[in-house]
């Protein structure tokens, strides 16, 4: 049974535009389902003043739950595993997702619908503490409407991003069979590599996950270039090394076009620059080159370096390492190769080193 508020309509109309303004704010600076749904509990307990509140997110094909997201007014909660899912779900709240309502005391509970039901909201309040009104029902009923569009909008931006990466990675093979060398480090293992390396120098969320897809994409350019210059085992003419350098230019000229993929761009067109300035395309130096590319230009030569070439033997975990000791503050920059030489001393760490041979 609801309880009835004492709000004026003057003060429930300035609520409601309040909460719509937030939640607009909130989803235009929010990327993806996940975030978006943390996110929003956390507005939620805020501006209702609940004890918690959780989002139920569905597959848009299958309709199974596939993420949960829980803010206790404490930390947030990310629940993805199936297990997690099972124990957390009550039936009650699976009842929710399939488009029912709960009005209770101290939990409400409404259905996110667009087309079809895509997930559900909940607050809560302990026992002892205030019951909720119609007010906090309509509120929830605001932030749901304009939450569904979101969510819709970003899973729609995350399928089409499944799509570009099935087809990114389908270059990255089709580049494997044609023996261009770099292909082979396009591995799970060669972005594990970076992306512990990338935190050990302490950069951004974002700048790891541009690293993951430079990793993948950084010699997209040489499928424009000729065959025997890919596989030639002798020394390169001058004409052919040019093409060679332009490559990285050709493989970010043909992922511009993809907005998502924008800030991947420096990272794959300055991965060759040197720390000293001797490097190209630009002839960079020190932090005018973007930490990404000085992460993957180190990364980039231990791969080159212990995989077997036509042209030459490999080298050694100890013996690549020492090489990029010795092109330190020359090649590459010092904090990089610092970090990445510590890193090299953990067990972890260097089981993926050897994995990457």
């Amino acid at each position: 049974m609801s309880t009835k508020n004492f709000l004026t309509p003057a003060k429930k109309y300035k609520m409601v535009l309040s909460a719509v303004h937030m939640v607009y704010r909130l989803i235009n600076s929010t990327y993806n389902v996940k975030e978006l749904s943390l996110r929003l509990t956390r507005l939620l307990c805020q501006f209702i003043q609940a004890s918690s509140s959780t989002i139920y997110i569905l597959d848009p094909e299958t309709k199974k739950i596939v993420l949960i997201a829980i803010f206790n007014n404490q930390i947030n909660i990310l629940l993805e595993k199936k297990k997690e899912i099972a124990r957390h779900a009550t039936e009650k709240e699976r009842k929710v997702t399939n488009g029912y309502t709960i009005f209770e005391k101290h939990l409400v509970g409404l259905p996110l619908v667009a087309d079809n039901n895509i997930g559900a909201i909940f607050i809560r309040r302990k026992k002892g503490e205030p019951a909720f009104t119609d007010s906090d029902q309509e509120l929830l009923a605001v932030v749901a409407e304009q939450a569904v569009t979101a969510i819709k909008n970003l899973q729609l931006y995350e399928s089409q991003q499944k799509v570009i990466l099935g087809s990114i990675e389908f270059i990255g093979k089709l580049l494997a069979r044609h023996g261009h060398a770099s292909a082979t480090a396009h591995t799970p293992v060669f972005f594990k590599i970076l992306e512990d390396l990338g935190e050990k120098l302490g950069v951004d969320k974002e700048t790891i996950d541009s690293l993951y897809y430079a990793s993948v994409l950084r010699g997209a350019g040489a499928i424009d270039v000729p065959y025997d210059i890919l596989a030639k085992t002798s020394h390169l003419t001058p004409e052919e090394f040019k093409i060679i350098r332009n490559q990285p230019a050709k493989s970010a000229e043909l992922i511009r076009p993809v907005a998502f993929l924008r800030p991947v761009l420096p990272i794959i067109l300055y991965h060759h620059e040197n720390y000293d300035g001797s490097g190209y395309p630009s002839g960079l130096r020190k932090e005018q080159i973007p930490i990404g590319a000085r992460i993957l230009s180190v990364v980039d030569a231990f791969e080159a370096m212990t995989v077997e070439r036509p042209y030459r033997k490999r080298l050694s975990i100890h013996e690549a390492i020492e090489e990029i000791k010795r092109n330190s503050a020359t090649q590459f920059d010092p904090k990089v190769v610092n970090a990445f030489v510590k890193l090299s001393h953990q067990k972890k760490f260097r089981k993926y080193l050897s994995l990457a041979e």
